[in-house]
């Protein structure tokens, strides 16, 4: 014969696997948090791989170019401003990853009127250093995709994870807001006008 069960211990069960559930919801928004925090650095460490290899770049071109001063002075304004243009995660929100994301379009055209300028210069182009470093910058801003690319991918899985039932409850309790994602820039939009 089955004896009673206490009506204290199957509260206390109750609590219990509420208590299980709300932890293994808000350990997964950690991990899922921890994630976009990981891929940020990467971002971060990409643009500043870019950032550091522009002084080489303007050391090579300046022998060839020397006339050239207010495009090199650009691009060296260009990367002041991007990299004094730090955003700590903690930060990270629509707003902030704006203003990131407009110091970096502006070293990003610094460099492509850079690159235009240096067509001018034939011994410029095969020069051995020169072309190694472009090959960097363009290595470079591939990976800048890439982890832009990756960046977006894990806020998507963690921005999914906390808007959904019961997950969104806990983590307005918990403090656990929506991230941004990378946007394409405006000019992206258009689709280029080639005329012949």
């Amino acid at each position: 014969m089955l004896k009673k069960i206490p009506s204290w211990a199957i509260v206390l069960v109750v609590i219990l696997v509420i208590l299980m559930s709300f932890s293994g919801t808000y350990n997964q928004m950690v991990t899922l948090s921890e994630g976009v925090e990981a891929k940020w650095s990467q971002v971060l460490n990409v643009y500043q791989r870019r950032a550091d290899l522009i002084p080489n770049i303007v050391e090579t071109v300046k022998g060839y170019a020397a006339h050239e001063k207010e495009t090199l002075s650009a691009v060296i304004e260009a990367r002041s401003k991007a990299t004094q243009m730090q955003v700590n995660v903690e930060d990270l929100n629509a707003d902030t990853l704006a203003k990131f994301q407009a110091a970096q379009k502006q070293m990003s055209g610094a460099l492509s009127r850079l690159m235009v300028v240096m067509e001018r210069y034939p011994d410029l182009k095969a020069n051995q250093n020169f072309l190694a470093l472009q090959t960097q910058l363009e290595g470079t801003e591939n990976r800048i995709t890439n982890e832009r690319r990756i960046f977006n991918e894990t806020v998507k899985l963690y921005n999914t994870y906390i808007r959904k039932l019961p997950q969104n409850l806990i983590a307005g309790i918990t403090g656990f807001e929506k991230k941004p994602y990378f946007e394409a820039e405006e000019s992206a939009k258009e689709a280029p006008k080639v005329t012949f």
